[in-house]
């Protein structure tokens, strides 16, 4: 385990991190966002450092109110920092762009469009020839497993199904970091375990960097090549875990009884219950 901002991650298919800054890199990073109910600003996050590093898959845990989702509204570049800095390959973040890819809870699909016309939606308001741009969402209606969806309208398709639509959508994309808010919190337990055994398939052969928010530590120690935590808002970094897990032994058949994996899930658990003592 290391702690702060660096530490690289464990290999489970992705291949070490270059020295130095991540390709994503976070200094003393406040962030504020203004409350309704209180009427007042409130700081989500404060003095936050972290590295990530290309083609790593990341998991961000915490305590309810500890700035996760703040933090990737930030990196995605729907807000604003109030102080620090907060740079994609050495360039300042100051708002959305195709390099980033977002999937969020909701599906966010366009209900009155079929399934390739939604995952291709993207690169027809980037201006790309109908031809093309179905023939890079058939290649990615493939790789999430779907493309015998692909003439169907949202309606028709299961919750995990849907959301599977919108993880090829963004990949449509080609973003070079895909960040992902509790997408998979709306399913029943069961798809939940298929949609992240396929989503570790999926970045294995996309190589895409991926950041991961989850309030579910097992989730987290599932997925991820490292495991941030941080701490009781306003967030900082606690601590990071690398998950030295082989990709093959990720399996919900097996997982439960590799002791490694419980070792690290129990530690992520101790941390994000705040018993600084399990460091």
């Amino acid at each position: 385990m290391t702690g702060g901002s660096g530490g690289a991650p464990a290999s489970a298919g992705a291949p070490p991190p270059p020295s130095g800054a991540g390709k994503i890199a976070i200094r003393d990073l406040r962030l504020e966002y203004y409350s309704e109910e209180r009427r007042a600003s409130h700081v989500a996050v404060d003095a936050l450092s972290l590295d990530i590093f290309a083609n790593e898959f990341l998991c961000i845990v915490g305590p309810s109110g500890c700035g996760k989702s703040t933090l990737i509204a930030a990196i995605a570049g729907f807000l604003k920092p109030r102080s620090g800095t907060l740079t994609l390959d050495g360039r300042a973040i100051e708002k959305p762009g195709a390099d980033r890819g977002v999937v969020f809870q909701e599906y966010a699909l366009l209900p009155w469009k079929r399934v390739i016309d939604n995952v291709a939606l993207g690169l027809k308001l980037r201006g790309m020839a109908r031809e093309e741009r179905n023939r890079i969402a058939r290649r990615y209606l493939e790789i999430t497993n779907l493309a015998d969806a692909a003439q169907k309208f949202p309606h028709e398709l299961s919750g995990g199904m849907k959301q599977r639509a919108a993880v090829a959508r963004t990949l449509a994309n080609e973003p070079e970091v895909m960040l992902m808010d509790e997408p998979f919190a709306a399913v029943d337990a069961q798809t939940r375990m298929t949609l992240q055994e396929e989503l570790l398939r999926i970045w294995e052969n996309a190589r895409t960097t991926v950041v991961f928010v989850t309030h579910s530590v097992e989730e987290a120690v599932f997925l991820g090549t490292r495991v941030v935590v941080l701490t009781p808002g306003p967030g900082r970094v606690q601590a990071t875990l690398d998950v030295p897990i082989a990709r093959e032994r990720r399996n919900w058949r097996t997982i439960n009884a590799d002791a490694e994996f419980v070792a690290i899930r129990d530690r992520v658990l101790d941390l994000v219950r705040n018993r600084r003592s399990a460091a």
